[in-house]
């Protein structure tokens, strides 16, 4: 037991370390998608209340030495418990820990940190919804990584055997052919919105984005319904063999 807290304090470390070094890639003022691929990791592999933590921890740091305002704390911490908290919650589903980021930062993060940055940072000309839509847009960005990054380390099997080794929880993500499917095509809605974020913030009017959003769904369903056909081919064959 011992052991195990000692590794989980040196995970837990190493993540914290990790948040703070990457959390300025794709960065702008109310988007750290970094931060949330984090946040996401954090929930499988410890739960809610080490994720809180870890997210507290890495903000405080931000702000600290970077001089990052609030938002390390609004946009983290509130969607860091909910990953956790969603996760355990569905035994497992690493599907809805990043629902449970998406709606914690993306929705209660963003609306927190109205009054925290009107009232306490003085910035003026904001409104209960405008950091709504660049929290969501990062959060689908991290979480779309942390979903890929997870679902391959369940599909190898090493998820378990380090939630186990940390003491954590352990699941069978028994995610169906058809789920995995319906996954892989949110992806390009994921895309979509991500895209038609980032045109509303920086003022994108070049028609090429337009196309590249709206391409994304078509490459994703695509990809897709690619992936449901062959997956099944391959199953009907191994039966066929069997018999």
């Amino acid at each position: 037991m011992k052991n195990k807290n000692v590794l989980r304090m040196a995970v837990l470390s190493m993540l914290v370390a990790l948040g703070v070094v990457i959390s300025p890639i794709l960065r702008v003022e109310g988007m750290c998608p970094m931060a949330h691929l984090i946040n996401i990791v954090c929930s499988v592999f410890l739960g809610p209340w080490y994720s809180l933590l870890c997210a507290t921890l890495i903000g405080i740091i931000r702000m600290a030495l970077m001089g990052i305002p609030p938002l390390a704390l609004t946009g983290a911490v509130f969607g860091a418990f909910l990953s956790g908290v969603f996760y355990r919650l569905s035994k497992g589903k690493i599907l809805f820990a990043v629902l449970g980021e998406v709606i914690g930062t993306g929705i209660v993060g963003a609306i927190v940190s109205y009054p925290v940055m009107t009232f306490l940072w003085g910035k003026e000309g904001l409104s209960w919804m405008f950091y709504v839509p660049s929290f969501i847009a990062g959060t689908l960005i991290g979480g779309s990584i942390a979903y890929v990054f997870l679902r391959k380390l369940t599909d190898n099997g090493m998820l378990t055997r380090m939630q186990g080794m940390l003491g954590s929880p352990c699941y069978t993500d028994g995610s169906s052919v058809v789920s995995t499917a319906i996954t892989i095509a949110a992806f390009g809605a994921i895309a979509f919105v991500v895209i038609e974020v980032l045109m509303m913030i920086f003022s994108l009017t070049d028609p090429i984005w337009s196309f590249i959003a709206y391409g994304s769904l078509g490459v994703f369903a695509a990809a897709a319904v690619i992936y449901y056909a062959v997956k099944r081919l391959g199953g009907a064959k191994t039966v066929d063999k069997s018999e």
